[in-house]
């Protein structure tokens, strides 16, 4: 069996399982594997010889879309696995194509970030999204019914899925997120030093988690905060933990390859996001034996 995957970007958790799906299928010898997309910024040396480089930009790159599309169907894969929003709405409905694989699978890792819980859970005095949002979840749904199967992390998500999108309970499969299991280093002592792992963009949190830690009395003495991440808010960020008390106790990373080796050394992951799906690091602390302060 030939089983092609295509991303749109370089990293993020659908980037992460992309190439532990790929690196899975490749060692074990069960089918031919081959992922197309920009080089993914984390593992893409499990993917040598098994990568072939494309790029859709945006949503709106047709003539991407389309070259995509040609080089992904010249392979004659058999099954098509997309694993982010704009791979799902490139690769809809190429099962049907002549000469097309036998079917495509999206996986839906969440919604878009202006989606607040309580409009998700569908609670009546929630506000809506934008305009633009409600356009992209519209998108969505019309993406959902051009697949084959659509697998949802979450329970949640495919509950979502069916009652706000309206797509089809026989369409939607549950598969978890997974983890691959890392040495066991469970805090030997007082939690004392916390990891966040994350984008710095507002439906993380990370502006919130600094401010509570600097309220009196929050963190005790010798406690640290490292940020493993990038993002839009990291100036912000920076500047709120250069004040008192948190000066000089937090530190900022960026992106880093090696997260399984800075969760070692933490005590404990924090994760304070105000929308979440099934985080992947939530599932690499945890198999860490790291305990896990998660909103």
């Amino acid at each position: 069996m030939r089983i092609a995957y295509l991303l749109t970007q370089d990293r993020g958790g659908p980037v992460d399982v992309t190439v532990r799906l790929a690196a899975s299928l490749i060692a074990s010898g069960e089918a031919e594997v081959r992922v197309y997309g920009p080089r993914p910024a984390r593992g893409s040396e499990l993917l040598d010889g098994h990568h072939e480089q494309v790029s859709v930009a945006s949503k709106g790159s047709v003539a991407a879309a389309r070259s995509a599309r040609s080089a992904i169907r010249s392979w004659r894969p058999d099954l098509v696995h997309a694993q982010d929003r704009r791979s799902g709405l490139v690769c809809a409905g190429m099962h049907r194509l002549p000469a097309g694989p036998r079917a495509v699978v999206h996986t839906y890792h969440g919604v878009p970030d202006d989606v607040t819980e309580r409009w998700f859970r569908g609670v009546p005095t929630a506000s809506g999204p934008s305009a633009y949002t409600r356009a992209v979840l519209a998108a969505d749904a019309v993406v959902a019914r051009a697949v084959s199967r659509t697998v949802v992390p979450a329970p949640a998500m495919g509950e979502f899925l069916r009652r706000r999108l309206r797509v089809p309970a026989t369409r939607l499969t549950h598969i978890d997120n997974s983890a691959e299991l890392p040495a066991f280093t469970p805090p030997s002592g007082q939690v004392r030093h916390l990891v966040f792992v994350g984008l710095l963009v507002e439906r993380k949190g990370t502006l919130d988690l600094l401010r509570a830690l600097a309220m009196p009395g929050t963190m005790p003495s010798g406690a640290t905060l490292t940020v493993v991440g990038d993002g839009p808010q990291r100036a912000d960020a920076e500047q709120l933990a250069s004040r008192p008390p948190l000066a000089g106790r937090v530190r900022f990373l960026g992106f880093r390859t090696d997260v399984p080796e800075l969760l070692a050394q933490g005590d404990a992951l924090v994760l304070p996001s105000r929308m979440e799906q099934q985080p992947l690091v939530v599932a690499a602390a945890m198999a860490a034996g790291k305990p896990v302060l998660a909103t």
